[in-house]
Order: C-alpha cells, then sequence, then structure tokens
C-alpha cells in the first residue's frame, strides 16, 4: 500500500527566510471564554472580519498551539516549543497530549536533532513543552545540539516566583532538564532588542510576562514579527485592553500590545500570532480609530 504524501507545512515568504507553522493542536472551544474572559460574543459580533477563520458561529474564538520554525543562513531556528507530549498537566486539554508534532517538525525540514537555535518567547507551559522529550523514563532535551535562549528577566522573574506546584512540574519536566544540561542561555535584551542570530532580534514585550519577548525578523528589506503571548487572538487588535486571564501585568501588556500595533501599522511587517488559528498571519491596518488583521494566508504548495 502506497504511504500518502503528507501535506506541505504552511510558509510564509520574509525575504530570504521561509517562516514554517508547525502545529501542534487547535485548543478547545473552551479555551476563549477562559483565557480571554472578556472578549465575549457581543465583542466579536461587533467585527465581521473575525469570522469564519478566528471566530466561529456564537462568538466562539478558535485558538491553536503551533511553532514556528525557519533557517537564517546555515541556522535552523525554532520559536517557541508548544505543549509537549506525555506530560502531567493541570488544564486537562494539555494533559498528556500524543500528537505527532515531532514528525511535523520533521517534515518541515527540521529534523530534532538539526536544529540549532530554540527561542523561548517566555516560560509558561504551553510555549516551554517540546523542551524536552520522555526518554527511558527521564526527560531529556528534545534538541540536543541546540542553544535554548529566553530573556534572564523572565527566568529571574520565575526564580524569585512562588510557584504552584502545577508550575513548578513544568519546570521540572521542561525547564531544568536544558539546564541541567547546560544548553539555556539568558540574554539581556534592552529596549533595542538583541540579535541572536543574523535578522533575528528579540525584543522586549513585557507584561504577559515581566521578561516576555516578542521576535523580529528581518531579510532583504522585508520584515515579521512572531508575537509569544503578547497578543493572543486577533480580537485584540481592535480592542487590545482585552488581556489575558494569566497575564502578570494587565496594564503593561496593554501597554505593550498598543504600542506594537501602533507601530505595525499601515507597515508590510507580517504579524503572525502564536495562537493565531489558521491562517494565522496578516498585516495590521487601520480601521477607524483602531486596528484589524488584513489575513496573508500561507504558502502550502
Amino acid at each position: 500500500m502506497q504511504t500518502p504524501t503528507p501535506p506541505r507545512t504552511p510558509h510564509w515568504s520574509v525575504g530570504d527566510v521561509t517562516i514554517h507553522r508547525v502545529d501542534e493542536i487547535p485548543l478547545p472551544p473552551e479555551t476563549g471564554p477562559w483565557l480571554l474572559p472578556t472578549a465575549t460574543p457581543d465583542v466579536t459580533a461587533q467585527h465581521a472580519w473575525l469570522h469564519p477563520d478566528f471566530a466561529g458561529d456564537g462568538g466562539v474564538l478558535h485558538l491553536d498551539s503551533h511553532t514556528f520554525a525557519l533557517t537564517v543562513g546555515t541556522l535552523r531556528v525554532l520559536v517557541d516549543t508548544g505543549i509537549g507530549n506525555g506530560k502531567t498537566r493541570a488544564n486537562p486539554a494539555w494533559h498528556d497530549l500524543r500528537t505527532d508534532y515531532l514528525r511535523r517538525l520533521t517534515d518541515a525540514g527540521f529534523p530534532p536533532d538539526t536544529v540549532d537555535l530554540v527561542v523561548l518567547t517566555h516560560l509558561h507551559t504551553d510555549h516551554v513543552g517540546w523542551n524536552t522529550r520522555e526518554e527511558d523514563g527521564t526527560w531529556v532535551p528534545t534538541f540536543p545540539r541546540a542553544r535554548y535562549v529566553t530573556s534572564r528577566a523572565e527566568r529571574e522573574f520565575w526564580t524569585g516566583h512562588d510557584m504552584d506546584e502545577p508550575r513548578r512540574q513544568m519546570f521540572r519536566d521542561s525547564v531544568h532538564p536544558i539546564e541541567e544540561a547546560g544548553l539555556l542561555d539568558l540574554v539581556d535584551i534592552p529596549a533595542e532588542g538583541a540579535e541572536v542570530a543574523p535578522g533575528v532580534r528579540l525584543v522586549p514585550t513585557p507584561g504577559h510576562t515581566p521578561g516576555h519577548i516578542a521576535v523580529r525578523i528581518g531579510s532583504d528589506g522585508e520584515s515579521a514579527v512572531i508575537t509569544g503571548d503578547l497578543l493572543h487572538h486577533p480580537v485584540q487588535l481592535p480592542h487590545p485592553h482585552i488581556g489575558s486571564c494569566v497575564d502578570i501585568d494587565p496594564e503593561q501588556a496593554e501597554a505593550t500590545r498598543s504600542a506594537l500595533l501602533a507601530s505595525l501599522a499601515g507597515t508590510e511587517t507580517l504579524l503572525l500570532g502564536t495562537h493565531f488559528p489558521d491562517p494565522t498571519a496578516g498585516r495590521v491596518v487601520s480601521d477607524g480609530d483602531t486596528y484589524r488583521l488584513a489575513p496573508v494566508p500561507p504558502t502550502r504548495a
């Protein structure tokens, strides 16, 4: 029996760089009301452009878990690592997953042992899960050749934070093993950002967490921004005051969102949402005194 050819990984071109979206799982419908409680059906109904891709019947928000992979020169770069497989999690939607994420990553041209750089926008459970995988009952680095990077402010915040047991468990299985292997590098992120690879700049975007970063990619005069959790859903473009229930500093998160959207409005910079469902990317355009996303669907051929 002939094995069917897997579909091509969705991707976008930014100059000479191709950014691949590597899917993990769609998040269940109850995620939206929990994560963005003020993004009610009445709010989403105000914006026809959200339907049907970003919101469904009854105003249900569509949200995904995926990561982004790209090659810069000879470096293979992964931005965030999703939820991961086989992990004990308090959130039922994240608990003990068994996805084929690593196959999808490999199909995109990024076998785990070829990844050179893993950028972690922040140290939340659904962004660090594939940092490790289980091997003979032990959590080991999934990307053994990679340099894992995050902001120093992010790691130092959690070091001094009174974490509950689920978060301590996440650090035990997904952060401590890469630290113990000597693979985690902490980077000081000044206001202008820090370049960690040619054309890959980490930009401070605090609020969701104190050391949260977005990732700006530039090549041949074109640019893109990968949001991390600065933005969870396109409904936050017209309503930057809509925050996440897990924002550490909601006021700062709103200010950071508003500043980024203002800087991108009317430009050709591609915005790629770490939890935005398909089509995932677009350009920020002015819409009266607010903003909307003009989608740029991925290439699949």
